[in-house]
C-alpha cells in the first residue's frame, strides 16, 4: 500500500491483470481481494481479463485442490505454478490468458472500426 500513489500509473490503459501470490500464506489471500477490487473492478476490465497465478514455492508441495477463495475471486481462472515441476503448463496457461487478451483487443478494435463506418 506505500505504492498507491503510483497505482494510477499502472492501471493507466491496461487491458489485464495478473495477480501473483502464495496461497501458503493467509495474508495473501486478504490481499487478493484488495488487488482484485483496485486492480479489475474499479477498471473498466471484465473477470476474463484477469488471472490468479497461486504460486507455489519450490518444495513446498501446496494444496492445489483445497484452495478456498473469497466469492468475487473464485470465478476468476486460477492456475497453480510450481516452476520446478511444471514450467511448461505455466508457460501455456499464460499464453491462453493472453491470446484471450489479444482477442478482446481485436473485438473491440473491431467494433469501433465498424461504428465509424456506419
Amino acid at each position: 500500500s506505500r505504492f498507491e500513489t503510483c497505482w494510477p500509473a499502472l492501471m493507466k490503459d491496461s487491458h489485464g491483470v495478473v495477480i501473483v501470490f502464495n496461497p501458503e500464506l493467509p495474508s495473501h489471500l486478504r490481499e487478493i481481494e484488495m488487488w482484485y477490487s483496485c486492480f479489475v473492478q474499479q477498471q473498466p476490465l471484465q473477470d476474463s481479463q484477469c488471472l490468479l497465478v497461486a504460486h507455489h514455492k519450490p518444495g513446498h508441495a501446496g494444496d492445489t485442490e483445497n484452495l478456498t477463495l473469497a466469492s468475487p475471486l473464485n470465478k476468476l481462472k486460477l492456475i497453480h505454478s510450481n516452476l520446478e515441476e511444471d514450467p511448461e503448463d505455466v508457460r501455456m496457461e499464460f499464453v491462453k490468458y493472453f491470446r484471450s487478451i489479444i482477442n478482446l483487443l481485436n473485438e473491440s478494435r473491431d467494433r469501433e472500426e465498424m461504428s465509424i463506418i456506419s
